[in-house]
C-alpha cells in the first residue's frame, strides 16, 4: 500500500509539529482513506494506518478523538493499537464509543479498564453485545446502580454463578432490577426461586405476566413454597405450532420464505407462522427463537432478527405485534432501534451460538 505522496508530506508535517487545525485535518484525511478501503486492506496494510494514527492522535485535542473513535468503533478491522489507545482515554466521549462497541478490544483489554476507570467506562462495557463471564464479574464488583440495570437488561451479558448471586442479591431492594433479571432466560433455578421469594407481590404479578415459559413455571414452583401464600396465576396460552411450522417449511422448499413473509406474518398477528419463519431465517433452535419471542424485554430477539439478517421494519413488525397483551412503549421502541442498529449480524450469529450451545432445546 502507498499514500498519495501529498497525504505523506502532510503527516510529515502533523507529526513534527505543525500547526493544531493542520493535524486534525490530516488525521481526518487519514481516518477517511482508512474506512473507505477497509474491507480490502490486509493486516500489515492495517498496520501501516495503526502506526500513522497513533503519531496523529497524541498530537490532537479531546473532540478530535472523540470523532475518531466514534468512526473506528463500529469497524471490525479497525487498527487495533489506535482502538485500544482511545479505550483507555479518561474522557468517556474518546473512550464510550469503542468500549461499546468496538470488537477489535478482547477480555484483557475489557478487564484491566474495568478494573481501573470510573462509572462511566464501566456502563460503556455493560452496553456490549457480548460481555464475558469474567468481565461481568468485575463491573458487577465496581459498577454502580446503573451498572447492574444495564446488564440485567443485556441479554448479550453472561454471568458467573457468583455474579448471579450478587445481582439477585442486589434486586431484593431494587423492584426494577428483580424485574430485569426475571426476565432473562439464564437465570439459575435456585437464585431465581431466592429472587421470587423475597420480591414484592407486584414484582411477583408483574413476573407472572411477562415471563417466558420456563421461567414462569419455576416461579410458580418458587409462589407454591411459600405458606399461606395466595398466587394470583397467570393464564398462559397453549399454542400449536405444528401446523405453522409445516406451512413455513413448505414455503422455504419452494423458495418463498423471505423477510417479506416474515414481516406479513407479524403485521397480521400470526403468531406460531411468526416464529417458525423467523427460526428458519435465523438457523437457529424452535424452542430458543419461541422463549425470545415470549419474553417481554426485546434484547434477545433482536440478536435473532439481527442473526436473520433483518431490516428495522420488518424488526419493528416483529416488536409491535407480537405481544398484544404487552405492547411495547414508544420510547423502548425507539432504544430498540438503536440497539438493533448497533448490533452487527457476526455479533448476533456467535451469540446465538452460545444461546444454542446450552442444554435444553431441540432441534427445529
Amino acid at each position: 500500500m502507498t499514500l498519495h505522496s501529498s497525504l505523506i508530506a502532510e503527516l510529515e508535517d502533523a507529526v513534527h509539529g505543525s500547526a493544531p487545525d493542520k493535524r486534525v485535518s490530516t488525521l481526518q484525511r487519514v481516518t477517511e482513506l482508512f474506512l473507505n478501503g477497509a474491507k480490502h486492506f490486509n493486516d500489515e496494510q492495517i498496520n501501516v494506518f495503526d502506526d500513522v494514527l497513533l503519531h496523529l492522535i497524541k498530537r490532537v485535542e479531546t473532540k478530535a478523538l472523540a470523532e475518531l473513535s466514534t468512526r473506528l468503533a463500529p469497524a471490525p478491522n479497525a487498527p487495533v493499537g489506535v482502538v485500544r489507545h482511545l479505550a483507555r482515554h479518561d474522557d468517556i466521549l474518546v473512550a464510550g464509543p469503542v468500549l461499546s462497541q468496538s470488537e477489535r478490544l478482547n477480555n484483557a483489554d475489557l478487564l484491566e479498564i474495568a478494573k481501573t476507570k470510573g462509572q462511566a467506562h464501566l456502563l460503556a462495557i455493560s452496553d456490549r453485545s457480548l460481555v464475558d463471564e469474567t468481565v461481568t464479574d468485575i463491573l458487577l464488583e465496581r459498577g454502580s446502580k446503573e451498572v447492574f440495570h444495564k446488564l440485567a437488561r443485556n441479554h448479550g451479558a453472561f454471568f458467573s454463578k457468583s455474579g448471579f448471586t450478587t445481582l439477585v442479591n442486589y434486586a431484593k431492594t431494587d423492584d426494577a432490577l428483580a424485574e430485569k433479571i426475571g426476565q432473562r432466560v439464564d437465570v439459575p433455578p435456585q437464585l431465581l426461586h431466592d429472587l421470587v421469594v423475597k420480591a414484592t407481590e407486584t414484582v411477583r404479578n408483574r413476573l407472572l405476566a411477562t415471563a417466558p415459559a420456563e421461567v414462569h413455571a419455576e416461579i410458580k414452583r418458587a409462589l407454591a413454597s411459600i405458606s399461606n401464600e395466595v398466587i394470583h396465576e397467570v393464564e398462559v396460552e397453549t399454542r400449536d405450532f405444528k401446523r405453522a411450522r409445516d406451512i413455513v417449511l413448505a414455503m422455504q422448499r419452494k423458495n418463498q420464505l423471505s423477510e417479506a413473509t416474515l414481516g406479513e406474518f407479524a403485521r397480521n398477528r400470526k403468531y406460531e407462522e411468526m416464529v417458525a419463519a423467523l427460526t428458519l431465517l435465523c438457523t437457529a433452535r424452535f424452542e430458543l427463537v419461541e422463549r425470545l419471542m415470549r419474553t417481554i424485554h426485546y434484547g434477545g430477539l433482536l440478536v435473532a432478527c439481527k442473526a436473520a439478517d433483518v431490516k428495522w421494519p420488518t424488526m419493528h413488525a416483529v416488536l409491535t405485534h407480537r405481544l398484544p397483551h404487552h405492547p411495547i412503549a414508544g420510547a423502548e421502541l425507539e432504544q430498540a432501534k438503536v440497539d438493533f442498529a448497533k448490533l452487527t449480524r457476526p455479533t448476533a450469529q456467535r451469540l446465538l451460538g452460545f444461546w444454542q450451545a446450552r442444554p435444553g432445546t431441540a432441534p427445529f
